[in-house]
């Protein structure tokens, strides 16, 4: 399979970011991450809860099957880590701290963006992994600017309660996969996309990571790909956030 391109192994790492999830609610916000839960619950996760990320409760072709309210969700799921929500993120640290919220100063930033809407709460209360389409030095930074989603460190600072459900469990970007499984919870390498270097991912990174023990991020299986070109995403979507 030499034709494989880079957006089909994003995919299929997103998929992978659900094994072992059973039956949760998982919240994929964006193209890839969509992909990537559907693919998980057509293959071996079935019986994974889907949602637009929202409000909606959809099959794995998309296909509205309930509504679940914003206020229930919070109620009934998201405070009892029974959720996995695969976020953007316009900025994270090396203790897995997200930035969606403003660039720069917070009094007068450079530039306004989502506000931290629901990052808080997701990072406290269940499973919560990002999804970075550009791997580069102004995501991955030292500090971020406005703390969205909360990292290791800052969880560890705010005690038991906010650590209970905590769990930032992956990074998946365009170069590869990372975890915060380093020493203090800081980022470390878990693969490399197939033609990505360790000094590649170092040149997009604003800190050190450790890429040492790093694998190679596996390639779609025929069924998987033939679900991936043929089923999901016979348009080519994913080519577009991630070209190869």
């Amino acid at each position: 399979m030499s034709d494989v391109t880079r957006a089909e192994i994003a995919v299929v790492a997103v998929a992978d970011l659900f094994r072992g999830d059973g039956e949760i609610v998982a919240s994929p916000m964006g193209t890839v991450p969509s992909l990537g839960a559907r693919l998980a619950r057509a293959t071996f996760e079935p019986d994974l809860l889907l949602s637009d990320g929202q409000a909606y409760l959809v099959d794995g072709d998309g296909t509205v099957e309930g509504w679940q309210p914003f206020r229930r969700m919070l109620d009934t799921i998201v405070p009892h880590g029974r959720r996995h929500v695969v976020m953007g993120a316009n900025q994270i640290d090396r203790y897995g701290n997200q930035n969606i919220s403003a660039i720069g100063e917070h009094r007068r930033p450079a530039k306004q963006l989502l506000g931290v809407r629901g990052a808080p709460g997701n990072t406290v209360n269940h499973r919560t992994s990002y999804w970075v389409p550009r791997h580069g030095r102004r995501v991955f930074v030292e500090s971020v600017d406005v703390v969205a989603g909360v990292g290791y460190d800052n969880a560890a600072k705010a005690g038991a309660a906010a650590q209970r459900f905590h769990d930032v469990h992956r990074v998946v970007t365009n170069l590869g996969v990372f975890d915060f499984d380093g020493p203090d919870h800081v980022m470390r390498g878990v693969s490399l996309h197939p033609g990505v270097s360790e000094d590649e991912v170092a040149e997009a990174t604003s800190f050190p990571v450790d890429c040492t023990g790093a694998g190679t991020s596996r390639a779609p299986t025929g069924e998987e790909l033939h679900l991936i070109r043929d089923v999901l995403d016979p348009e080519g979507a994913r080519d577009r956030e991630v070209p190869s």
